[in-house]
């Protein structure tokens, strides 16, 4: 079984008054694996650090800059194996705040942006683990739940 190591970055949008939201992304059909399912933003792990390769899907996926967002969590790794693709996945999660007046623009690897609530991401059909992949970065550490 192939290892590959990917990094998943949620992004969190709170308002005051209102229930946390993170952002899902379908994935397009123009994609190598998973067509179709939402997932996070995210990417393989490649020649720089995890939270480097995070920053660099946030641009790439939603054209996203650092100084729009701000890292809220970074969580322990844990692995998803897909059998029929023969692939052992590591995933890095991370969870990034929506700063206010900033926007998502997707590109080609996604067509289509939701903002949900945290526990509603089990109802959707998603890339293997994405719920348990939120879980550990969310709620981040020294806050309460707030949805």
């Amino acid at each position: 079984m192939r290892e590959t190591r990917v990094v998943t970055a949620f992004l969190l949008r709170h308002e005051p008054g209102s229930r946390d939201e993170v952002l899902l992304l379908r994935r397009s059909g123009r994609v190598g694996t998973y067509q179709g399912r939402w997932a996070g933003i995210s990417g393989y792990l490649e020649e720089q650090s995890p939270l480097a390769q995070a920053y660099t899907e946030l641009r790439e996926e939603t054209g996203l800059r650092p100084d729009e967002v701000v890292l809220l969590s970074e969580g322990e790794p844990l692995e998803a194996i897909d059998e029929e693709l023969g692939r052992r996945w590591v995933i890095y999660p991370f969870l990034f705040q929506l700063r206010p007046l900033a926007s998502v623009h997707l590109d080609w690897e996604h067509v289509e942006a939701r903002w949900v609530y945290p526990d509603e991401v089990g109802h959707y059909q998603t890339v293997p683990r994405l719920a348990d992949t939120l879980a550990r970065v969310y709620p981040p550490r020294g806050e309460s739940n707030r949805s």
